[in-house]
């Protein structure tokens, strides 16, 4: 965090002496460069705070700039911030109010969660093109075809778009027409799987990862009465795991807490757990701050297992 607020200064520094459009080119890479820096942040609660500015500050370059290349690398930060935000933080207040059964905040931060989701499909159906922003939200079999045609140029903003879009199915489960969105999240995540299978897979290893956890996340959201597989949960999980090296210390966290209360095995909810707690979040100092995550929550499920399990 503190390196992106060092670079969004060398980049408004560097700009006052520039033309307009090469400013915002200049800034534009800056920023790219800078931006693994939100994830090397080991402080949880400055990470908090300061993330939201950083993202405006992004908005805004976007917003000024003219349309060409150094836009849509804007509009990848933007894709990538609004999502992780999401996760990372406004879903940590909407499941410490849903353990609290603080009604109120449960709405009020799925209110929240839905619009911050929407902003990284949007920006994510921009770089995906017109053709997206037409046919996502069509039948059935025009939403499988489109994605079907989409390659291997369009892996990120396809991972970050199924993304959003389960974001916002969970936080609208009373909607049941968000509902039958959920194939269509399945369909594009699987998309992202395959074309990794045939192309490899990116060399940001949680990019990697991502596609799987969210299939962990879809094969566990239902008990096995209701048609999930807590099996295939964990078998996409324990990928993620694989392909980290076990550093992704979230994929662990997910897995032990979803799939232990699918399966209602105490046992692997309490052991990956614990083996959360012990690995230090600097294990992947790359990934610092989702590790903190992981750590956050973790700490929080361990502390509510009694109530989880009675």
């Amino acid at each position: 965090m503190r390196l992106l607020v060092t670079a969004i200064s060398t980049a408004l520094l560097a700009s006052c002496a520039l033309p307009e459009n090469l400013a915002f080119k200049s800034t534009s890479k800056i920023l790219q460069r800078a931006q693994p820096g939100l994830q090397q942040e080991s402080d949880y609660e400055m990470a908090r705070q300061a993330i939201p500015g950083a993202i405006k500050t992004v908005e805004g370059f976007w917003v000024a700039g003219p349309p060409d290349e150094a836009r849509e690398r804007l509009e990848r930060i933007l894709t990538e911030g609004y999502c992780q935000y999401g996760t990372g933080f406004v879903e940590d207040d909407w499941e410490v109010a849903k353990f609290a059964k603080d009604l109120p905040a449960i709405e009020y931060h799925n209110d929240r969660a839905t619009h911050i989701f929407t902003r990284c499909l949007n920006f994510s159906l921009k770089l995906l093109g017109s053709r997206w922003q037409k046919e996502i939200f069509g039948s059935t079999d025009q939403a499988m075809k489109l994605i079907k045609d989409t390659g291997k140029g369009h892996r990120f903003e396809l991972m970050f778009a199924a993304s959003a879009l389960g974001g916002l199915i969970n936080h609208n489960l009373t909607r049941v027409e968000m509902l039958a969105y959920l194939s269509t999240v399945q369909a594009m995540m699987e998309r992202v799987i395959e074309i990794d299978a045939k192309s490899g897979p990116p060399s940001n290893r949680v990019h990697a990862a991502l596609p799987h956890i969210a299939l962990g996340m879809i094969f566990s959201a239902k008990g096995k009465a209701m048609g999930g597989d807590p099996e295939a949960a964990k078998a996409e999980f324990q990928k993620a795991l694989d392909m980290t090296e076990g550093k992704f210390l979230l994929a662990r966290t997910l897995m032990a807490y979803r799939v232990g209360l699918q399966s209602n095995d105490q046992k692997f909810f309490h052991d990956n757990l614990v083996k959360v707690l012990e690995t230090p979040p600097s294990v992947w100092p790359e990934q610092r701050l989702a590790n903190e995550i992981a750590h956050r929550r973790a700490r929080r499920y361990l502390s509510h297992e009694k109530e989880l399990f009675q």
